[in-house]
């Protein structure tokens, strides 16, 4: 990394950075959504003991089986257990980029399942499929739309499902010239 000749200055990025970066679109417009179809939300999460420690205790949700071992042990878990709440929020965020980012109100959850419990280290996926869309009764330029998403740990194993609901953007009307 070059330094800068003048400190007084301040940091400009050369122009090859400028010119790799790019642009890249973000959630999806109420008409691109097709019923049935499925969203593999990237990335993955692996959570970890002090972001379960700080979530339950931020959230005060004092339960031995989310950050005492020897409890979890005794209770016969294999680790220390990951705050199911936790759990959701994390495989609920992995989706929004997909499905939500454009904007428009939270509506809801229904028929939230665990099925497995997330050990401290697991690495948690996502994936979404539409269940239901509808124009807003109430506001134009949005629409309702339903999916149904599911998280996954590292082995493949569905440890969680819900359906969720959101108020999506319609595509913007193209004027008439």
């Amino acid at each position: 990394m070059s330094k800068n000749p003048n400190p007084t200055t301040s940091y400009k990025p050369s122009p090859t950075f400028r010119e790799q970066a790019q642009l890249k679109p973000k959630g999806h417009y109420f008409e691109e959504f097709e019923l049935g179809q499925t969203f593999l939300h990237h990335w993955g999460r692996t959570l970890s003991a002090s972001e379960n420690a700080l979530f339950s205790t931020l959230t005060l949700s004092f339960n031995p089986l989310y950050f005492n071992a020897e409890y979890a042990r005794q209770d016969g878990r294999e680790a220390v257990v990951v705050n199911p709440m936790l759990v959701f929020n994390t495989v609920f965020g992995l989706s929004v980029e997909d499905l939500s980012e454009l904007g428009g109100a939270f509506l809801g959850v229904d028929d939230l399942s665990y099925h497995a419990d997330v050990l401290v280290g697991d690495t948690l996926t996502a994936r979404s499929t539409v269940l239901s869309k509808r124009p807003s009764d109430k506001h134009a330029d949005l629409a309702i739309v339903s999916w149904h998403t599911e998280g996954f740990n590292q082995r493949g194993e569905r440890v969680i499902d819900f359906v969720r609901t959101n108020l999506v953007a319609r595509q913007p009307r193209k004027e008439a010239a």
